[in-house]
């Protein structure tokens, strides 16, 4: 059982399925589940493995046999973000119908995405990455957006600075929403995650 299939937001609610049944082998997930509830409640800064333990019903020598220190577990954690960010953006790409619009639809997935799970999105983005973040992480956020910048960059224009337009664009926006400077509806954020605008620049 892992919380990759879950959305972030039902994670507390997950909480009380995964601890019944860690006995059975689902420790792993169960604190992961918990972990992503007490970043979404207090931030990442706070959160210890102690009380992670405690949120989960274990002893803290139980959580240290999956995870040895806090900057494994916030690695796990930013993994678990990325994936879940990248799985938004794919079906948002989809639903768009690929191409240039599904660029876009990418962007607007990622400003959502930073809206719907600020925690895990400050920990990914807003802080210097925990160690071994990207090490494992399949098809992530990253690879998409390269890859489509490669594809949709205009003639003559690096695909690494379109990549950086776009990113910033989507970060800029998210940013400014989780700090209180703007409040934007999903029509908004649609408008303004517009990437075909970038490649008249």
């Amino acid at each position: 059982m892992s919380t990759s299939g879950l959305p972030l937001r039902a994670a507390t609610g997950y909480l009380g399925l995964v601890t019944k049944a860690y006995h059975h082998g689902d420790l792993r997930a169960a604190l992961l589940a918990a972990g992503v509830a007490l970043i979404e409640e207090q931030g990442a800064d706070d959160l210890s493995l102690r009380e992670l333990a405690r949120r989960v019903g274990v002893s803290a020598t139980a959580v240290y046999r999956h995870f040895p220190d806090k900057a494994a577990l916030m690695a796990a954690l930013g993994r678990e973000a990325l994936a879940k960010l990248a799985a938004a953006q794919r079906e948002a790409s989809a639903r768009a119908g690929g191409g240039a619009a599904g660029f876009s639809a990418t962007g607007a997935a990622y400003v959502r995405f930073a809206r719907d799970n600020p925690g895990l999105f400050r920990l990914v983005f807003a802080h210097q990455a925990p160690a071994g973040l990207h090490d494992e992480v399949p098809d992530d956020a990253m690879t998409m957006l390269k890859t489509a910048a490669a594809a949709l960059a205009p003639a003559g224009t690096d695909p690494r600075i379109f990549a950086l337009r776009a990113w910033a664009l989507a970060h800029g926006l998210a940013m400014l929403m989780l700090d209180g400077q703007v409040e934007v509806d999903d029509a908004a954020i649609d408008a303004a995650i517009d990437t075909s605008a970038l490649r008249d620049c």
